[in-house]
């Protein structure tokens, strides 16, 4: 059996692969044969042109579509010309190379829940529905485009796909100058301890958010190949404050959390971000249990450790 990783090199994409190499996969899929991995990223296949793919001479299974242009923090608000352009050239791109080299292979993506529209239920029926928060727009739209190229190609070739939407990952082996909201705090709090500098978190952290162990998210989406041309959800379905998330890793850190301070020029986005789990606890049953927070943390928390 053989895939094709785009953003191999990215979060996700580092553990997913790493899972695809090893015994997990088959323990997870119950697929006793071995999988050949093909991994593409901004140095090895770019999906900046469609070309850079026409030579993978194999038959993939599956491709994996992990490859996105965005970073956290107020990114999205000063380039949004910047993510349309790269992100439609390489999901086209992919989408083309799909189609016409590779109609066997089953194109898994991912999608984001900041294209929901905070105005409606995040649940998958609404996801082309309603309008995205204004400061995540033309990122939210990208990832919609994606969705309906896979719907389109699919319906007009008979091709299969899948499309999952999570919410923010978060786990060990992140890059250190990652700025999605967790690890912030994670590298606030761990500095505000040992060298002094001031603990602060954007906005007056009651908006809310939602997230995902990275380890659980890899397992969904594997335990979940057998499926075809849906949309699924991936969260943990428990949402917290920011001023919660800061609580439990000052607790980790044994920082106290009364130094913890507001910064209410910094930008927020949603107040609350909760993505709606019925359908993927319904598929999968039994195999949905989720890491705890605690223990999410604590990890996510000794690898920055280990890593400084």
């Amino acid at each position: 059996m053989n895939c094709l990783v785009t953003g191999a090199t990215g979060f996700l994409g580092r553990h997913l692969t790493k899972v695809l190499h090893a015994r997990d996969f088959k323990r997870v899929t119950g697929y006793t044969g071995l999988m050949e991995v093909t991994i593409s990223n901004s140095k090895t296949n770019s999906l900046d042109r469609v070309e850079n793919l026409t030579h993978l001479k194999e038959k993939f299974d599956y491709i994996f579509h992990l490859a996105a242009v965005t970073k956290a923090g107020d990114y999205c608000l000063t380039h949004q010309g910047d993510q349309w352009i790269s992100n439609q050239k390489i999901n086209t791109n992919i989408l083309d190379y799909w189609k016409n080299y590779q109609p066997q292979a089953k194109m898994i993506c991912m999608g984001t829940s900041c294209s929901y529209s905070p105005d409606l239920p995040m649940s998958e029926d609404n996801y082309l529905k309603g309008e995205p928060e204004e400061g995540l727009y033309t990122y939210a739209m990208t990832k919609r485009m994606l969705l309906t190229g896979l719907q389109s190609i699919g319906e007009q070739y008979g091709l299969k796909w899948l499309y999952f939407v999570p919410s923010t990952l978060y786990g060990p082996d992140f890059e250190l100058d990652d700025n999605h909201f967790i690890f912030d705090l994670i590298r606030n709090c761990y500095n505000a301890k040992h060298q002094g500098t001031p603990f602060s978190i954007w906005g007056d952290g009651t908006q809310r958010r939602e997230l995902v162990y990275v380890e659980d998210a890899v397992r969904f989406i594997l335990n979940l190949l057998s499926e075809e041309n849906q949309i699924f959800n991936i969260a943990s379905g428990e949402d917290y404050s920011i001023n919660e998330f800061a609580g439990k890793v000052c607790e980790i850190f044994h920082y106290d959390y009364k130094e913890v301070k507001r910064d209410l020029s910094k930008y927020i986005g949603v107040k609350e971000k909760k993505v709606d789990i019925k359908k993927i606890t319904s598929v999968l049953g039994g195999k949905h249990f989720f890491t705890s927070l605690k223990e999410g943390l604590q990890k996510t928390s000794e690898y920055y450790i280990s890593k400084i």
